[in-house]
Parts: structure tokens; sequence; C-alpha cells
């Protein structure tokens, strides 16, 4: 029998990620595909490195989205930072630091590792002091926004203390690029990827980066070759980069590109500020919801991301049965969690086109239902209005 056209179901996207692509990113995705040395594509190259420029708040001539999803925005710093023998000290707070450790060691690197409990903040005292213990370390690196745990740093405090100890940062913005402050020039970082498909409402696939300037000194001073070829930034800035004469270094995804160009042009309409002003008001209905109903958070208020929300799970609560009835009885997607969170939290997101009215109330519909089908200890019929109480005000 011959295989048919694939069709997916539509879903509503309020997990870790991919959020809901917002129509317009997905009518821009089917647009005519032209060559990727075509005049008019180094046009839009370079408008939407003027784009990422503008949702990642900095000024750094090297921003550009790298052709594949965020692990190889992440790869892409740490490979080419990152020398043999290189001392790199990793703040883990979540999955997300663990594999910053991994990428170090492939690199030939030495991790030291500053360890905080999953669903906080990474501790800026306990960083300072291990860079102070270790005065050769090249690096510091961490995760802004945690995802696993729906967990928020303060990048501006921690790039301060690297650059007292003479460090480079590396930072993992995938679920912060926008849709919480995120300020790459003012705060200073050095080495920043996301992706785009949390806040930013596009496809799952490229990732965007910047580097500052002296970082990007560091990478053209290099001792050794830069371990991936694919990767390597001297290589792939002889198409990405400005004034020279485009050279061929890889088949760019064109499509997936027209879609981000889509998706910066729309957060600029909103406008950034405004872009996490709505993430934050409806976090706060969300809340108000989820509280009403009797859970509970897994992150303190002040750690708490706003298009990340861990909720803990009530005891007696078959967490799979839930996820699986929102699922099937209502097409909507809630994240498990991850490690020592698994079987403990749900992960809502409320990123990027995801992040509405519309969204925040059917959730907590739908999550009333199911647990009260369930005979969980909430409280039921209540979220929806307490949820409405936050927008009406």
């Amino acid at each position: 029998m011959p295989h048919q056209s694939f069709h997916p179901p539509e879903r509503t996207l309020m997990g870790p990620g991919p959020s809901d692509v917002n129509p317009r990113v997905l009518e821009a995705l089917a647009r005519p595909t032209i060559g990727h040395l075509d005049p008019a594509f180094v046009g839009l190259m370079d408008e939407m490195k003027v784009l990422l420029r503008y949702a990642f708040q900095t000024e750094y001539s090297l921003t550009m989205p790298v052709s594949a999803p965020g692990s190889a925005g992440m790869e892409t710093c740490f490979v080419n930072l990152v020398e043999p023998g290189d001392k790199v000290v990793i703040c883990q707070n979540g999955v997300f630091g663990g594999r910053m450790k991994e990428n170090v060691e492939r690199c030939g690197g030495v991790a030291v590792m500053v360890e905080d409990p999953w669903g906080t903040a990474v501790d800026p005292g306990k960083t300072d002091e291990t860079l102070r213990a270790h005065p050769d370390a090249k690096i510091l690196a961490f995760v802004h926004a945690e995802t696993s745990t729906g967990a928020i740093s303060d990048a501006a405090t921690l790039a301060e203390i690297a650059r007292k100890h003479d460090c480079l940062t590396i930072v993992d913005c995938v679920t912060s690029l926008g849709g919480s402050p995120l300020k790459v020039g003012e705060w200073g970082l050095d080495a920043v990827y996301s992706g785009t498909q949390k806040c930013l409402s596009c496809t799952p696939g490229l990732s965007p980066v910047t580097f500052s300037d002296r970082a990007v000194e560091v990478v053209k001073n290099r001792k050794t070759r830069v371990q991936s070829w694919f990767m390597d930034l001297n290589l792939v800035l002889g198409y990405w980069g400005s004034g020279a004469q485009r050279a061929y270094h890889h088949t760019a995804p064109i499509n997936a590109l027209y879609g981000l160009h889509e998706a910066l042009v729309i957060l600029e309409n909103e406008g950034i500020e405004n872009a996490w002003q709505r993430h934050d008001l409806n976090h706060a209905a969300l809340r108000a919801g989820i509280e009403a109903m009797g859970l509970s958070f897994a992150v303190a208020k002040a750690d708490r991301l706003p298009q990340l929300n861990s909720v803990m799970i009530p005891e007696g609560v078959d967490d799979a049965a839930v996820r699986a009835s929102l699922l099937q009885a209502y097409n909507l997607e809630i994240g498990a969690g991850l490690g020592p969170m698994a079987g403990k939290i749900w992960r809502i997101g409320l990123m990027g086109y995801a992040s509405n009215q519309t969204n925040v109330l059917f959730c907590l519909g739908a999550l009333d239902a199911v647990l009260s089908a369930q005979h969980a200890p909430i409280e039921s019929g209540v979220a929806v209005e307490a949820a409405m109480q936050v927008y009406s005000a």
C-alpha cells in the first residue's frame, strides 16, 4: 500500500518547546526557494543580522543564526572558544548546565562545576568564590533561563563577576530570548546562543548566536584549529560576515531562514519591551489560576521564569495520565519534568505566539477538568475566574 502525505494533528503547544508557530511564519516558510548566494537572499541575511541584534539587544557585529538547532548554537560557542587544557567554570542548576560540561570535556577542556539545587537560580556568591579559587579559568558558562526547571538567573551580575576575574562568558539564552529581559550589550555577555522554537515562535532548527569583539579576538587567535569544520567561525564568517564577498560555506536552510526573518519582524513590530511585558502578564494570570486551584510552583517567585512554569504535581496524581488526557481530549501539550524533577512537576510553557489570554484560560480549564476526573485534591471551578481577575485589572 503506498504511503500517504503526513498531516499532523492541530495541537496547542504549551510545553517547554517547540511553541506554537505564528501563522505568518508558516506562510513565510512556504515562499519560493532561491539560491543561498542569490543577491536577494544575501540582502535577507544582512537584514536578519540587524533584526537579531535588536532581539539580543546588542550591537555585536558577529550576530547570526547557526544553520542547526539550539544545541548546535551551544556547540558553536564552546568549540570556538575552548581549546585543549582550558579551564571553564560551569554553573549547573538543571539539565542544560550538564550539557555545557559535556561540551567542555569534548573540546579537551577542564570543567569546574558550581552546583546549585534544581529549581533555584545560580548563586553569584558561590560563583565568585569558585572563580577566586581558580584564577586560571578562561571562561564562565551558565544558563540564563533553565528550561528544565523554569528558573531564571541574574545574567548581568554573573557577567560582572566573570569580567572581574578576566573571564569570557558563554550564556545559554534558549528560553529567554524574546520572552524575558536579555540585554547582551549592556550586560557585556561574550558568547550567547539561543533557539528559534521558544519565545520567537518559529520552527525548530536554527540557533541565533552573538559574539562580543573580545570573544571574536579569542577565536581568531587560537593556538589550535577549531575541532568542528562546520562550526568554525573563522570559516563561517566568509559566508555570514559583513562587507566581504560572500564565500560558499554550506547551503543555508533558506526557507527556515525566511521563517526566522518573519518571526524577528513580528518581534520588532510588537516591540521587545512589550513582548517581555506580555509574557509577564500571561504568567501572572496563569499563576493566579494555578494557585486558586490549590497547586503550587516549584520555583521561588523571585527566580521564576514567566514563560516556563514548573507546577508541582499534587499527591496521588498520575503525571503521565494527566498529560495523555490533555493531549487526547484537548489537543493540548504540556511538558514533563526532567532528571530529579521527573514525575514531580509539569512544565507549562507560555512562549511567544502561545503566550496569550486564550491559551491561559484554555489550559486552566482543561487542567481543572482532567484533574477533577482523576479526583485530584484541587479546588475545582475557580481557576479561570482567578486568571480573569488578573486580566481585568
